[in-house]
């Protein structure tokens, strides 16, 4: 993890990042506001997609606390992702109605067409594979998302179909 100097709060590949110079100061008003550390590591996300490991020491030096209450705050929360992920984010439902009609079927051949397993992301940056304990779909089992778009009654042979229609 960088280490953020006492002399500025911004990692040293971050200092000249508009992004990030505007994360910083959202974060500050956040905080200067009774806002919370979950607020800040939410407005992160949504700023970068993900938490990356500058952004929460930045979280964590401006509520002036460690980086490890900050990741232990982030990492029980199944919202907050630490790796960057795809434009297009697969969530795969593996809830017990998705699971009991087949949704290990799914997963083996999503795993196969993308050539990534669970919870990585393919070299292009396209796709990230993930999973979901329930969408709420169970009567439409097996269900899986791309984005916001549901894909219900998914059977083997239409992964790489579904996943052609994001291809280009």
């Amino acid at each position: 993890m960088s280490q953020l100097g006492n002399d500025s709060s911004k990692c040293e590949a971050c200092q000249n990042n508009d992004k990030f110079n505007d994360f910083e100061h959202v974060i500050t008003n956040i905080k200067k506001q009774n806002g919370t550390k979950l607020m800040a590591l939410q407005h992160a996300q949504t700023v970068f997609g993900y938490l990356d490991k500058d952004a929460m020491a930045m979280v964590a030096k401006i509520f002036e606390t460690t980086t490890n209450e900050i990741y232990a705050i982030a990492s029980f929360y199944t919202q907050f992702k630490f790796v960057k992920q795809g434009k297009y984010r697969i969530a795969l439902c593996l809830g017990t109605a998705c699971y009991v009609r087949g949704a290990s079927k799914i997963q083996q051949k999503l795993e196969e067409v993308l050539k990534v397993k669970m919870n990585e992301t393919t070299s292009d940056g396209k796709f990230t594979l993930g999973s979901a304990r329930c969408v709420g779909c169970c009567g439409l089992a097996p269900v899986m998302l791309i984005n916001e778009k549901v894909y219900p009654t998914v059977k083997p042979e239409q992964v790489a179909n579904i996943i052609g229609e994001y291809k280009d």
